[in-house]
C-alpha cells in the first residue's frame, strides 16, 4: 500500500510540475515558479491529491541535495571567493532590515518581546534552494552578480542557523548563551575552510581513482556519494546538509572532469529537484490567506449555536444539549444516558408519543417517564 501511494504521488508530481512548469516557461516565468504552484494544486491545501508521507519527504530533501550540488558544480570557486566581502555584507543587510522591521511592527501592535523576537527571526529565513534555481533557471550562474547572491545566500544561511540558536536560547531560559553562538559560527566557518582548502586538493586525486574504474556510471556515483557524505558531516555539527552539498560541488568543480560529471549529475536532478519544490508547495495553506475565513467561521459557529439553543428548547430532554442526548441514547454506557431514565430507548412493543414542553397528560408511557426522572434526579428541595 506504501509503495503504491508513492508510486502514484510521484507520477502525479512529475506530470503536475513539468506541465505548470511549461506553462511559465511560456509566459516568461521559471519553471520553478510553476512546480511550486503544481504542489499548492494538488496538495492537502486545495485538490488534496497527495500529501507529504516519509518517502516523498526523503526523496525531496535528496533533491535540494543534488540541486545545490548541481549549482556548486557550475559556480566558479575563485569568484565565488573574491565576493565573499560583499556577499557577507548582502547577507547582513538581508537578516538585520527583515529582523528589525518584523520586530518593530509585533512590538507596535502591543504583543510580548519574545513573540516580536521570533517573528523577526521567521522574517530573516531564506531558501538558498530557490536562489539557486532561478539562477539556473535564467542562465546567469556565471555572472558576477550571481556569485554575490549565492555567497549571501549560503551566508545567510549561516546566520539564519546562529538566529535560531540565539532565539532558542531566549525561550528556554530567557537570556543569550554567548559560548553556543560563537561554537557555531566557528564551526561553520571551520567547515567550511576546511572542505574548501583540503578537498580542493584531494579532489583531482580522488577523481583519477574514479576514471580508472570499469564499472558503469562509477563518476557520477562517487560523485554523489562525496556530495551526501559532505552533506552529513554538515549536518553532524549543527549546519544544514544543502551547504555541505554545495561545497561538494564547487570542490569538484576545481576538477578537469567538470564537465562530464555535469552532464551526468543534470537527469538526476531533473528527476528529484522537481519533488522538492512541488512538496514546498504542498504545504501552503491557501485557506489561511483568506482573511474572511475567521470570521465566516465565527459566523457559522454562532448559527450552529443558536440553531443548537433552538431544538434544545423544543425537546424534552430536560435539559441535556440534543447532541448529548444523542449519542447518549446510541452509546448506552454514557453518564446522562445512565442517570436519565426518560431517555432510554422505548421497547419494540411499546407505542411512541410525541415530547415536547408538556408531558401527555392521562398517558401512561409519559408518566412512567416523569416518575423515573424523578427518581433518577432525587427529592426536590
Amino acid at each position: 500500500m506504501e509503495f503504491r501511494e508513492l508510486s502514484v504521488g510521484l507520477v502525479l508530481v512529475w506530470l503536475t510540475a513539468k506541465v505548470t512548469g511549461e506553462g511559465m516557461e511560456r509566459i516568461g516565468q521559471t519553471a520553478v515558479l510553476g512546480e511550486l504552484l503544481a504542489g499548492v494544486i494538488i496538495g492537502p491545501g486545495v485538490l488534496g491529491l497527495v500529501h507529504e508521507s516519509e518517502m516523498l519527504h526523503a526523496l525531496a530533501e535528496l533533491g535540494v541535495l543534488i540541486l545545490l550540488f548541481e549549482v556548486g558544480l557550475e559556480s566558479d570557486l575563485d569568484e565565488l571567493l573574491k565576493a565573499g566581502f560583499q556577499a557577507t555584507l548582502v547577507a547582513g543587510v538581508g537578516v538585520i532590515l527583515p529582523f528589525t522591521a518584523g520586530f518593530a511592527v509585533v512590538h507596535w501592535l502591543g504583543h510580548p518581546p519574545l513573540l516580536a523576537i521570533l517573528v523577526g527571526a521567521t522574517l530573516t529565513a531564506t531558501s538558498v534552494g530557490i536562489t539557486a534555481r532561478v539562477l539556473a533557471d535564467l542562465g546567469r550562474l556565471q555572472d558576477p552578480a550571481a556569485n554575490v547572491v549565492l555567497g549571501a545566500a549560503v551566508v545567510d544561511d549561516i546566520l539564519g542557523l546562529i538566529i535560531l540558536a540565539v532565539v532558542t536560547g531566549i525561550a528556554q531560559t530567557g537570556g543569550i548563551s554567548p559560548g553556543s553562538v560563537v561554537l557555531l559560527t566557528g564551526k561553520a566557518v571551520a567547515f567550511l575552510v576546511v572542505a574548501l582548502l583540503i578537498g580542493r586538493r584531494l579532489a583531482p586525486i580522488f577523481v583519477g581513482w574514479f576514471e580508472r574504474m570499469r564499472a558503469r556510471g562509477t563518476l557520477i556515483v562517487y560523485s554523489l556519494v562525496f556530495a551526501v557524505a559532505l552533506a552529513a558531516a554538515a549536518d553532524l555539527i549543527g549546519l544544514a546538509t544543502i551547504i555541505g552539498a554545495f561545497a561538494a560541488g564547487l570542490i569538484l568543480s576545481t576538477t578537469e572532469r567538470r564537465s562530464h560529471i555535469e552532464e551526468r549529475v543534470k537527469p538526476v536532478a531533473d528527476l528529484f529537484v522537481p519533488v522538492f519544490f512541488v512538496t514546498v508547495g504542498m504545504k501552503v495553506q491557501p485557506a489561511m490567506l483568506n482573511p474572511f475565513a475567521e470570521k465566516r467561521a465565527v459566523r457559522h459557529r454562532r448559527a450552529a449555536d443558536r440553531a443548537g439553543d433552538r431544538l434544545e428548547a423544543g425537546c424534552g430532554t430536560r435539559g441535556i444539549p440534543v447532541g448529548r442526548a444523542t449519542m447518549a441514547r446510541r452509546s448506552g454506557n454514557d453518564a446522562a444516558w445512565r442517570g436519565r431514565p426518560h431517555l432510554r430507548r422505548r421497547r419494540p412493543g411499546r407505542r411512541r408519543h410525541r415530547r415536547g414542553p408538556l408531558l401527555g397528560a392521562g398517558r401512561r408511557g409519559d408518566a412512567d417517564d416523569v416518575r423515573g426522572s424523578a427518581l433518577a434526579e432525587g427529592p426536590v428541595s
